[in-house]
Parts: C-alpha cells; structure tokens; sequence
C-alpha cells in the first residue's frame, strides 16, 4: 500500500487486521476498519487511529464503502469472506489488489454451503486477488519483528491481547476466533497458569 490510497481491511479488530490497518497507516494511506460492534469500531478509530470503522453487524458496509471510500478501495486486505467480502468487492478501484489473508466466515461451515467470493466486481475493474499465507513469509521473520518492535517502541503502533485464565478453557477461547460478534479485539491468548502472573 502507497500514500494516499485507500485500505481497507475486513476482520480489523482481530490480530492481524488491527496490525494491517496500522501499518498501511504508517504508509500514509487512508484506513478503513471492518468490524463487528460500536465498541470495536470505535477502538479502531480512537486507540489505534483508523480514519474510519464500519460494524458490519448494524451498517450496510457497500454502501458504507461507497460513501467513506468515493475513490474506490485501493487495496482491500480479506480476513473474512462471505458476505463482508462481498459488500466489499464492488466498491473497488480499477486496478485495485486484494490481499486474501483469511477466509472466516467459511472457516466453520458444515451446515451447508457459504455464499463464496463474487469474482465479478475484480474481472471489471481489472483487480487483482493474491492468496497471502504467513508461512509463505517466515524467511522475512527477522526483519517483519524487527519493524514491528521498532514501531512498537515509537508509539507507531499498538496492540491488545484478551486474556483468558486456565488451559480447560483453550478451547471455548479458540472458538470464540470463529464466531461472528464476539466480544474479543486483538490477539486472544491463554494462560495456562494464573497463578504465575
């Protein structure tokens, strides 16, 4: 992402998203944050400076899109799929990239089929769609913690972490990554001993 396009990334409030959105940030872009509540989005918007967040749960995010971003979406980073990502899809630039990092909304789907990504509004406006998977990256480790630590200590960026006590409830916390709604932001994280803190 370049200075002066426009970001916008579905799943902000997650580990991933809240770290993308502050980046393409730092890169002088104009960042757009999808999310499910009032309260993520304002957390999005107040601690971690993102110009705009949408709640995907009480606001029509194409037509959001289309009145937040009147240029198109430049780059569109997708943590979500179904139909987040597809209220997103027609709002984009011609050229625009779209960085396919996660698919969420398909992630639990054993109850039938989940609406898939409608490739239609990408072929129109000459976009690009790239799969971006983190082991694909891990020769670039050293230098992505290194960025990240740096920008850390400069007040660049920042994160939060949900923490839940004791390893018997690793796996409702694992779960609570998949649904739609829940109350988390950030990076969800166990400790095994609460005692140790």
């Amino acid at each position: 992402v370049k200075a002066g396009q426009t970001f916008v990334v579905s799943g902000a409030a997650g580990s991933v998203g809240s770290l993308a959105g502050q980046i393409a940030k730092i890169q002088g872009a104009k960042v757009v944050g999808i999310a499910g509540s009032a309260e993520k989005c304002a957390w999005l918007t107040g601690e971690l400076g993102f110009d705009h967040a949408i709640d995907y749960q009480h606001e029509n995010v194409r037509k959001r899109l289309a009145e937040l971003c009147p240029g198109g979406v430049d780059v569109y980073f997708e943590n979500v799929g179904g139909a987040v990502g597809n209220a997103v899809l027609p709002n984009l630039a011609k050229g625009a990239r779209v960085a396919l990092c996660g698919l969420v909304s398909q992630y639990n789907a054993d109850s039938g089929p989940v609406s898939g990504f409608d490739l239609l509004p990408v072929l129109l406006k000459g976009g690009t769609v790239q799969g971006f998977i983190l082991l694909d990256y891990l020769h670039r480790l050293g230098e992505a913690n290194a960025k990240l630590g740096q920008w850390l200590v400069e007040g660049k960026i920042k994160y939060h972490a949900d923490i839940i006590d004791g390893l018997e409830n690793a796996l409702e916390a694992f779960k609570t990554l998949f649904q739609s709604g829940a109350s988390h932001k950030g990076k969800m994280m166990v400790r095994v001993d609460p005692s140790a803190h």
